[in-house]
């Protein structure tokens, strides 16, 4: 049988006290939404529709690359109304399943579980027993244990409000019962809205068995209502992105101290100390290390290198056995080779650096090609921009550059050569020569220091 997902993402979201539509506030640096998109993707659905209200386009025009339809609520008149809204672009699949965009945290196999224990019946629905259920709808059973309705909190009598096993509104349904069941739900109730939740009422009372299934953690189908939630939901997260991480072989130094914020590919043998924080896609090779305090984002850290404390990496690739900082900055474009040493202070932008070499103090490298084993003394800097466009420095094998040298590109430096220190090197320096550039050095007799009277 073929299944439709159906996402509600059109409430308000008052609580969150922001202009931005509730399901597009980020959890792990992806809007909500985006992570329950990849939830209906991971279930297999042939066709996803999510209803959007609050916000208007800020919603679809945000997530213009998911595969999926939008539907509009324009007038929001309960959960009900809004899957109803959907079931037109759920015309073509056999069963539908009901998610929600401010519950991020819900696992495909959780929901693999609903749809193939209720796969004999036209109705199944996703619950949780709690300890304090306050604000939940309650599941009402007979004494059978068959599930006849849920109430929700504002409607439930004394008796019903100690039930503690309570509604998480998923639900998957054979797709004719449930629009004739929604057809038939009214607004007979405090909050005056047309709920979902009383299609298993519907159901109940046509004889029809409401299988239920349970979460293996409360996390997966708690809600975000207020920033307080969104982070109690991060940390979650973030939790549980590291034991999977600990799991295939990496040694995270404190677990409650790491933001993964996209994807984080580790492999065997890799330690990662406090504070990291990991955006876009990572990829960390085997027995590497990451310092406390690194920022690393879209970028690749060869086998056996050593990233020291509060570097940031960005768009740039760290071969193998390399060393980096501490406080050193990789742009977009740096391409750090094998058993390289980038030190203290040090930028490097759009420039490939050989293997062996160093560039260890205060210097910045960008727009540069530079070969093997060569030493770019403290304070380098190649001077790449003449204010409108941008020129390469090429630095050949074994050269040896000191400290305080600009290097005004267009320029070359021939394998084997040094540049004195304090340079100012505008023209090619031939290869396994001494080049120096520096006005005459004078002292001044007599000469005193102007003071205040």
């Amino acid at each position: 049988m073929t299944l439709g997902v159906v996402i509600l993402a059109a409430g308000k979201g008052t609580r969150m006290r922001s202009a931005l539509p509730k399901v597009l506030h980020p959890l792990a640096g992806r809007p909500l939404l985006r992570h329950v998109l990849d939830a209906a993707g991971a279930v297999g659905a042939t066709r996803v529709c999510v209803v959007y209200g609050h916000g208007g386009e800020q919603v679809p025009r945000a997530l213009a690359d998911a595969d999926c339809a939008w539907v509009e609520q324009a007038e929001r008149l309960g959960t009900g109304h809004a899957v109803q809204q959907a079931l037109p672009a759920m015309a073509e699949v056999d069963r539908v399943l009901v998610l929600y965009g401010d519950v991020p945290l819900i696992e495909a196999e959780t929901l693999n579980r609903l749809i193939a224990d209720s796969s004999d019946t036209a109705l199944g629905l996703l619950t949780m027993t709690i300890a304090d259920p306050a604000g939940y709808g309650r599941i009402v059973r007979d004494g059978g244990g068959h599930v006849l309705r849920i109430v929700e909190h504002k409607d439930a009598s004394d008796a019903e409000r100690a039930i503690t096993e309570v509604n998480t509104g998923i639900i998957v349904a054979d797709r004719a019962r449930l629009a004739d069941w929604l057809g038939r739900v009214d607004n007979n109730n405090v909050q005056r809205e047309y709920y979902l939740t009383d299609v298993i009422g519907l159901a109940a009372a046509e004889g029809v068995d409401v299988v239920t299934a349970q979460p293996e953690t409360p996390e997966e189908v708690a809600g975000v209502n207020d920033r307080i939630q969104l982070a109690e939901l991060e940390r979650c997260h973030q939790r549980r992105t590291a034991e999977c991480l600990m799991r295939r072989g990496t040694t995270i130094m404190d677990p409650a101290r790491i933001d993964v914020r996209g994807r984080l590919d580790c492999e065997r043998d890799v330690t990662l100390d406090v504070n990291l924080v990991c955006e876009g896609e990572v990829n960390i090779g085997t027995g590497a290390r990451i310092g406390p305090n690194c920022v690393l984002k879209d970028c690749d850290i060869g086998a056996g290198a050593e990233v020291l404390a509060h570097c940031i990496i960005e768009g740039a690739r760290v071969a193998a056995g390399a060393r980096i900082g501490p406080y050193a900055r990789l742009r977009p474009g740096a391409d750090i080779g094998r058993h390289c040493h980038i030190g203290n202070f040090v930028e490097v932008k759009q420039a490939h650096i050989a293997e062996g070499s160093k560039v260890n103090h205060l210097s910045y490298i960008g727009d540069a090609e530079i070969g093997s084993g060569v030493n770019v003394g403290a304070g380098t800097i190649t001077c790449n921009y003449d204010g409108a466009y941008k020129h390469l420095t090429r630095i050949g094998d074994g050269a040896f550059i000191g400290s305080n040298t600009a290097l005004v590109a267009p320029v070359a430096v021939g394998a084997g050569a040094t540049i004195g220190a304090g340079s100012v090197i505008s023209m090619d320096a031939p290869a396994e020569q001494l080049t120096v550039s520096r006005a005459r050095q004078v002292t001044i007799q007599g000469w005193e220091r102007p003071r205040k009277k």
